[in-house]
């Protein structure tokens, strides 16, 4: 073993003097160390052969993060490879880095290292500034390597910490999806055999994908297992004058993640539209498509659409993945006032249920979530959407054609001879298929549909302004519920601040002398784990109008959208921006989202 490298025995004495462990816990890991080593190992390399190498670059922080402790320091904060290597760098005097893959380099890292040395000494290359090269290193305590690296290099070496869990993986990803695409270059005036393949795809493992010699398809592969780690919700391949570039949107955001040769594009897209079923030869009009990967354990479907742009065909990948789009309807983000109310307009057994806002706020989680509360054996769930978003079991699902006069209100019609229960229809687009909605919740079905509209009172009227008729409305609509996604303070660098009156003024809010601690609110400092935006993951705000005697009479005398809303106001409705702001005082959200989100109401 490299005696350069810190001992178990010397990072357990650290974490003991530092409060993070027992002198009893740092005794019970040095007797087990080479155990739990050879495990490691073992699990690291999948065969004795291979075993016996890894052996000797297992870390001790992966020794000591392997036994899944909690710091004693931080109660509720595990021991971790990441608080360990933080614990170490502030003793060494040395910058402790969590890797950001959005960040990365890839020409950089590629063209500075070669494969083997990186994976062999666990050196991943961050930045170059000057004469200066950062790289992430897995040992603090290695300077034949730092003088290594300077001379292989010719430049100056500045370290800094990261796990080599991480290192290991993004060496991985970055050289496996580079060596992809330029293999992939090389063959592409030779053409690539793509083949005919089945619409379920078992992607390879990206440890796997380094031995598999189909270049394209270890590409495309790659780029859907990063768009699986990094929680994506959609994946852009954006054809350019002299590369294709590709965009991940990541909670509502779109990020650049990496640009590949201009050859390899039409071969990507090809790939993508074999899985998809897509015409390969048509690349003048649009198209679309769909197929299915398995995530872990999991089906995730992908919705597929090409468009013809300036420099070729764009491919957006739309990701749909059954653990965030089909959720308890308590997860959505509902306080529990909201929740009961919700409950009450769905559990009726009869009347439309309208849900509102602009694409992108979240109204398919609601409606495929609401389904799914909705559907047992004794009921007939059918949808009509367009196209269908994600293929479920228990629903009987109709995709609009337009080709063969399969439109919403034909499929409205005709499915109303197969005996259903709840009709889910994806969007109230004209008149006629208002009718077939209010006629279909008249005659005793649950109707749950959306349509494009900023605020709740506005659905109302944007009912009417279709022709539909007032006293049909005010008899069948139980309610509206319009939303919009905001995006949560990050839990890992939330910090509390006070709102300025300039705020206030923004919120309408007016706050009376001596109750100071209601301007407290969250906001996120910025760190790796949310790529220092401050922000992770989404929530719902919600503005639920429920239709009373009151809402009634004001639909039958064609009142407009304020005199609704002064009306449902005065029944305690919360308006989208009070739901913003409740959530804003309860350190869920932040002040700039709740702006951003109910800009337009």
């Amino acid at each position: 073993m490299n005696e350069q490298k810190i001992k178990v025995k010397d990072l357990l004495d650290i974490l003991v003097n530092e409060g993070h462990i027992s002198q009893e816990q740092g005794i019970e890991i040095n007797v087990k160390k080479d155990g739990i080593r050879a495990r490691l190992a073992m699990q690291e390399a999948k065969s004795v052969l291979r075993a016996k190498q890894a052996r000797e670059t297992i870390t001790a922080a992966q020794i000591i993060a392997s036994c899944k402790l909690t710091s004693l320091k931080k109660y509720d904060e595990p021991l971790d490879e990441d608080l360990i290597l933080k614990t170490l760098a502030a003793q060494r005097g040395l910058d402790y880095i969590k890797i950001d893959p959005l960040k990365l380099e890839s020409p950089l890292i590629t063209s500075t290292l070669s494969l083997p040395f990186a994976r062999r000494t666990s050196v991943l290359p961050l930045k170059q500034e000057g004469d200066t090269l950062t790289v992430a290193v897995a040992e603090p305590d290695d300077p034949q390597l730092f003088e290594e690296l300077s001379v292989l290099t010719k430049k100056k070496i500045k370290p800094v910490l990261s796990s080599r869990t991480d290192i290991q993986q993004f060496i991985t990803e970055v050289y496996g999806f580079k060596k992809s695409v330029t293999s992939a270059a090389k063959e592409m005036s030779t053409g690539v055999d793509i083949g005919n393949l089945e619409q379920l795809f078992q992607l390879n493992k990206v440890d796997e994908l380094e031995s598999n010699d189909k270049h394209v398809i270890n590409a495309v592969d790659y780029l859907l297992h990063y768009a699986y780690d990094q929680r994506a919700s959609d994946i852009h391949i954006e054809p350019k004058r002299e590369h294709s570039q590709v965009r991940m949107r990541i909670d509502g955001v779109l990020h650049n993640i990496y640009k590949i040769p201009k050859p390899v594009h039409a071969a990507v897209v090809s790939r993508i539209k074999t899985m998809a079923r897509i015409d390969l030869a048509e690349k003048r009009r649009p198209q679309d498509g769909r197929f299915k990967t398995c995530k872990e354990d999991v089906e995730v479907e992908m919705r597929v659409s090409t468009l013809p742009v300036a420099f070729g065909e764009k491919v957006v990948i739309r990701i749909f993945d059954p653990t965030i789009l089909i959720q308890s309807t308590g997860e959505l983000g509902f306080d529990e006032e909201e929740h009961l109310k919700f409950l009450k307009f769905i559990e009726r057994p009869n009347g439309l249920i309208l849900v509102t806002g602009p694409t992108g706020s979240g109204k398919t989680t609601t409606l495929y979530s609401t389904l799914r509360h909705l559907s047992n054996p004794q009921v007939n769930v059918v949808s009509i959407e367009d196209p269908i978003e994600m293929v479920v079991e228990e629903f009987n699902q109709i995709a609009i054609q337009p080709k063969i006069n399969l439109t919403f209100s034909s499929a409205l019609r005709h499915i109303l001879r197969q005996d259903p229960d709840i009709i889910m229809l994806g969007e109230i687009r004209d008149k006629e298929t208002a009718d077939q909605a209010i006629q279909a919740a008249l005659t005793g079905h649950l109707v749950i549909s959306t349509l494009h509209t900023n605020d709740s009172a506005s659905t109302i009227t944007r009912l009417l302004e279709l022709g539909a008729n007032p006293f049909l409305i005010a008899s069948t609509l139980v309610g509206v519920i319009a939303q919009r996604l905001v995006r949560k303070v990050c839990v890992k660098c939330k910090t509390e601040t006070i709102l300025t009156p300039s705020q206030l003024d923004l919120l309408n809010i007016t706050i009376l002398p001596g109750s100071e601690r209601a301007l407290k609110v969250a906001e996120g400092s910025g760190c790796v784990h949310c790529r220092n935006t401050g922000l992770y993951g989404r929530t719902g705000i919600f503005e639920l109008l429920e239709v009373n005697d009151t809402i009634r009479e004001l639909i039958l005398n064609n009142a407009d959208a304020p005199s609704i809303t002064r009306a449902a106001k005065a029944d305690g409705t919360k308006s989208l921006r009070e739901s913003g702001i409740k959530k804003l005082a309860e350190g869920i959200t932040s002040f700039d989202e709740v702006i951003r989100t109910t800009i337009d109401i």
